[in-house]
């Protein structure tokens, strides 16, 4: 199993402006690539395993228009079919109580960071249209947060996620 996601105990947080260059060991192709930021999802954890999937699609999908560094290279196999790119890094998805749900997205709007809402109301919706109008009548603090997605530098995105937990 390739590990490249992991961060070894004690490794640094240091605050790094987001960037698209990733560290890897001069003269090892073998070691693992760390990246200087985090792609995470929080979801709020009383969904049905359907509506995880559905809302962690979403956000997601948002991610890569706002920052584009976090798109890598299309795929290509031996035969020359090439596949869509998709994100350079891995997504981590996380679960929270709605409360936890809400102090994140307090956390990720005060530190600006690049995000995705998905609130309750977007079950009963078909189109991005009607998504786009059931977020706008809703006041923040008011929002019926069922996920959020968020990118940044790795340090700031642990402390936006603080007190959630890995997805089992």
């Amino acid at each position: 199993m390739q590990r490249t996601y992991k961060t070894g105990p004690g490794a640094g947080r240091e605050s790094h402006v987001m960037s698209t260059v990733s560290t890897v060991s001069v003269g090892d192709p073998e070691a693992p690539v760390r990246f200087d930021t985090k792609i995470a999802v929080l979801l709020r954890d009383d969904l049905e395993s359907w509506q995880r999937l559905n809302v962690t699609a979403f956000l997601v999908s948002g991610l890569g228009t706002a920052a584009p560094e976090v798109i890598g290279e299309p795929y290509e196999d031996a035969d020359g079919v090439v596949s869509l790119p998709m994100f350079r890094q891995p997504v981590l998805v996380f679960e929270g109580t709605k409360e936890a749900l809400t102090a994140a997205h307090a956390r990720v709007l005060a530190r600006s960071l690049p995000r995705a809402v998905f609130t309750g109301d977007l079950f009963a919706t078909g189109n991005d249209r009607d998504n786009r109008a059931a977020v706008r009548t809703v006041p923040t603090a008011e929002l019926d947060l069922v996920g959020l997605a968020v990118y940044g530098p790795r340090n700031a995105v642990d402390k936006v996620l603080k007190g959630a937990r890995m997805h089992p």
